[in-house]
């Protein structure tokens, strides 16, 4: 980060441990990790109307309905409410992963990855049923993944965080970009920027990995999700394989959207959640949402289960410290959390 980035980082996190203790009445939050053991990877939390929704990338046997949705009143207690939408009638469409809903002018969006590339469908509901708009956002690349609709809370308009990949950087593989999005939310408007790609060891997916007719030591960034606060973009980030231990969460920030972006954590490991002395396996591909408090980040990231059979939903709050956003105690069990 730039000094001013640096210093503004700073006087946010000081100023926000001085808010959270002047006059607040202490509330607490109990639960227990995780708070859905069925198979819910992916998940991405929208809040509406004083509900939450979980919408997830399910098993890969499910070729019907697709999207498993979850339905919670009070955040930690959370009940299956169907699939968010039919499968798209069109041959070989497959890989459905990484769904995200969000709410424009009364019209719910889902934006997925299908056959590896981003696409929308819109419903009426929260719940669905969604219906796919029939095309691709970035029909130009093989690999566009893990969309996340962005509104600038100040000035309203809308961004695509989303991942590709990258071949000519210095650690190939999959990284970040963002563009802006049409007002139909089914189109983009102006050129795409690169957010992040990867820059650390730990970042590795998969060593002499065939990829593109050729080899190549793989890196993996992915899974962005954004949070604006006292001035400052984070963009939440997991890397690594989501398949071993080492994946997990890391952070970028900037002064814009549209960059230039900073990376906020360390070449070592991931900073802002990881698996190290917690028994967690591979946690991370997160979204973030606002506990019942209306104020308190909630991290909401999928880990593997003790048998690695499926991938179950946590959440824990996030902590922002002079050093960035972390994540208070990520471990499965009984949980308080008290403000």
């Amino acid at each position: 980060m730039d000094k001013t980035t640096i210093e503004r980082f700073s006087r946010g996190a000081a100023l926000a441990a001085v808010l959270s203790t002047a006059g607040c009445k202490s509330q607490s939050l109990s639960y227990t990790n995780p708070v859905w053991d069925g198979n819910l990877a992916d998940p991405a939390v929208l809040e509406w109307k004083g509900e939450w929704y979980a919408y997830g990338t399910g098993s890969e046997e499910e070729t019907g309905r697709q999207f498993p949705v979850l339905h919670s009143t009070d955040f930690t207690n959370w009940e299956p409410s169907g699939y968010a939408m039919d499968a798209v009638a069109e041959p070989n469409f497959k890989e459905y992963w990484a769904p995200e809903v969000v709410e424009r002018d009364g019209v719910f969006y889902l934006f997925y990855a299908g056959n590896r590339r981003m696409r929308v469908a819109k419903a009426e509901s929260p719940l669905g049923p969604f219906k796919d708009c029939g095309v691709y956002l970035f029909p130009e690349w093989e690999f566009s993944i893990d969309g996340h609709p962005f509104c600038d809370p100040d000035t309203g308009e809308w961004y695509l965080f989303f991942a590709r990949d990258f071949l000519d950087v210095e650690r190939v593989g999959t990284g970040l970009s963002v563009v802006r999005l049409g007002d139909d939310m089914m189109s983009v408007d102006g050129p795409v920027k690169t957010v992040l790609t990867a820059f650390a060891d730990w970042q590795i997916y998969e060593r002499n990995r065939k990829m593109y007719d050729s080899v190549y030591d793989w890196h993996t960034v992915e899974g962005p999700w954004m949070v604006k606060r006292d001035g400052l973009y984070y963009c939440f980030y997991s890397a690594s394989n989501w398949q071993t231990p080492q994946y997990g969460v890391g952070f970028a920030v900037a002064e814009h959207p549209m960059g230039p972006w900073k990376d906020g954590g360390n070449s070592e490991y991931a900073t802002v959640l990881n698996g190290m002395d917690n028994g967690l396996i591979g946690p991370g591909h997160n979204s973030v949402a606002i506990a019942p408090d209306g104020k308190t980040h909630f991290m909401v990231y999928h880990s593997w289960n003790p048998a690695r059979t499926a991938r179950v939903m946590c959440i824990d709050p996030i902590d922002w410290t002079d050093d960035g956003p972390r994540v208070i105690n990520p471990a499965f069990g009984n949980k308080e959390f008290v403000r």
